[in-house]
């Protein structure tokens, strides 16, 4: 599929494909990019916990919601370069590190600075997710060493005030720009089974794959139902509309790396096969994703030898 704008009737129509024809046609575009048998491991660490002011329905860091999450301050870099080493020798190239911020202030955003220096001085890729960023902070991240800024469109513009109301859509492409404008890779994806419908999945890959250009990492996050949150309650999404996504997406972004982020906790040795099978070619890998449950290293380990995966070397823009 060609890589020039879609509407979301257009990617709607890949859903509504026959399993097999969308399978077989996403797994021809990831041949035609990507050694299929490659995965690219990425680790995540929450440098700053809680406390966020923003009211996102998924997020049990929100000091909106009554969760069992605790407001941590942020961490000494010491404890930062502790968790990059493990990373590092379980096979992580990538170590990215998250904070609950709107978006930091220059007194938060130094501390980072140093992490980031330290952790790219490791050998490790480095990734950063603190929320909307203003002019100037792109720049003195990338000046750092920052390899990668994740800021996720989280759904279609049409489901996002369903959502969150603290920020709007036109916030989050701001900040991706200013990334862009940077020389930074984009990290960039979004959260299924929020409730959104069919056409609104369709809707969020439409606006992934219309970034100029388009992100080098697309997340597909499975939304983690957390006690306390506003969505604690919402249904559970068919695993194999998950596939769909993900073949969707990887079909509609080509070039980009997709991961298998949020809610691999959950999912079934062979459902995530079938995810690979579908495209995905990047997971979060680790013992937690921010303060989400994550697959165990030696379960995903076990599944690579399963499946004849190998872990990726480090990869570029």
């Amino acid at each position: 599929m060609s890589e020039s704008i879609l509407s979301a009737t257009a990617v709607a129509a890949l859903f509504e494909l026959p399993f097999a024809d969308l399978l077989y046609q996403a797994q021809t575009v990831h041949r035609a990019h990507f050694d299929p048998n490659r995965v690219q491991l990425s680790t995540l660490l929450s440098i700053k916990t809680g406390g966020c002011p923003e009211d996102c329905g998924y997020c049990p860091q929100s000091r909106r919601h009554g969760t069992a999450v605790a407001d941590e301050p942020i961490m000494d870099l010491d404890s930062v370069l502790e968790a990059a080493r493990r990373a590092r020798a379980a096979g992580a190239t990538r170590f990215c590190m998250g904070a609950a911020w709107r978006g930091p202030k220059q007194k938060d955003l130094d501390p980072v600075l140093a992490m980031v220096r330290a952790v790219k001085a490791l050998g490790l890729e480095t990734c950063a997710t603190l929320g909307l960023l203003r002019d100037g902070q792109a720049e003195q991240l990338k000046g750092a060493g920052l390899d990668y800024y994740n800021h996720n469109l989280d759904t279609a513009p049409e489901f996002y005030g369903e959502v969150i109301t603290t920020r709007d859509y036109q916030d989050r492409l701001d900040t991706l720009g200013r990334v862009r404008g940077a020389g930074l890779n984009v990290c960039c994806g979004g959260i299924v089974g929020m409730g959104e419908s069919r056409l609104q999945r369709a809707g969020l890959i439409a606006q992934l794959a219309a970034l100029d250009p388009q992100p080098e990492s697309v997340p597909i996050n499975m939304l983690v139902r957390v006690e306390g949150t506003p969505l604690e309650e919402a249904s559970s999404l068919d695993p194999l509309e998950f596939v769909r996504t993900v073949a969707v997406a990887r079909i509609c972004l080509p070039k980009s790396h997709v991961r298998l982020s949020a809610g691999r906790e959950a999912m079934s040795d062979e459902l995530q096969a079938l995810c690979f099978l579908a495209g995905a070619n990047s997971i979060f890998y680790g013992d937690k994703l921010l303060t989400t449950g994550n697959p165990e290293a030696d379960r995903d380990r076990a599944l690579f030898e399963r499946l004849g995966i190998s872990p990726a070397q480090a990869v570029g823009a």
